[in-house]
């Protein structure tokens, strides 16, 4: 798979991440709430807390991502080790987003350090 194709999974990772987060918001606030300016809204609780965490996270780390993976193709420097950085990123983010939302702790910092390295890895190949 191409490299560009992992940002692009990463971005959908991050949509259905959204979804579940909202879901969850909707389950202990209702409607109203939600479709509401949010000035009083309530701090999420559970699953539905570990789902708006784990979202927050997510588009904290995208963005350093999409960062990497666009300096690598803009100037041409993907190879191997740059793309494995891409699947250990994309894989490290699916398998957080589930083991947080379970609430694991240890898996997800775990978890969460793959995708670290993952991104440790795009970025030492991009400055060497």
């Amino acid at each position: 798979m191409k490299l560009e194709m992992y940002l692009v999974l990463a971005a959908a990772l991050t949509v259905v991440q959204v979804l579940v987060a909202v879901m969850g918001a909707f389950t202990q606030v209702g409607l109203m709430k939600l479709v509401g300016n949010r000035d009083d809204m309530p701090k999420l609780t559970g699953w539905a807390g570990r789902a708006e965490r784990a979202h927050l996270n997510m588009l904290q780390n995208l963005v350093l991502f999409a960062a990497l993976v666009l300096v690598a193709v803009m100037t041409r420097k993907t190879n191997e080790t740059i793309l494995l950085g891409a699947q250990l990123f994309l894989w490290g983010r699916v398998a957080y987003a589930i083991i947080y939302l379970a609430g694991l702790p240890w898996l997800r910092t775990l978890s969460w350090f793959v995708s670290v390295i993952g991104l440790v890895l795009i970025f030492l190949q991009l400055v060497k």
